[in-house]
């Protein structure tokens, strides 16, 4: 197997596993939010703690790996 055989199937893996560490994060803005509004009256803010953060720092992992082998599949053809 070639690295040009592989590279493919580590990004359909990555790509997989990025969409999976993003909708497990926990979201506590509502609709208003997402759009720039505020639908909070409280503007504390919540900072990540335990297996939130590891699996934030995860996401971010996983984002910049697929970012360099999505990089590397387009030079290498």
């Amino acid at each position: 197997m070639t690295l040009t055989s592989i590279l493919p199937t580590l990004q359909i893996i990555l790509s997989i596993l990025l969409v999976i560490a993003i909708l497990l994060q926990r979201s506590e803005e509502s609709l208003g939010g997402a759009f720039g509004g505020s639908d909070s009256v409280d503007t504390v803010k919540n900072t990540r703690r335990g297996s939130e953060k590891t699996l934030f720092q995860a996401s971010i992992v996983i984002a910049v790996l697929f970012t360099l082998v999505s990089i590397i599949v387009v030079v290498t053809k």
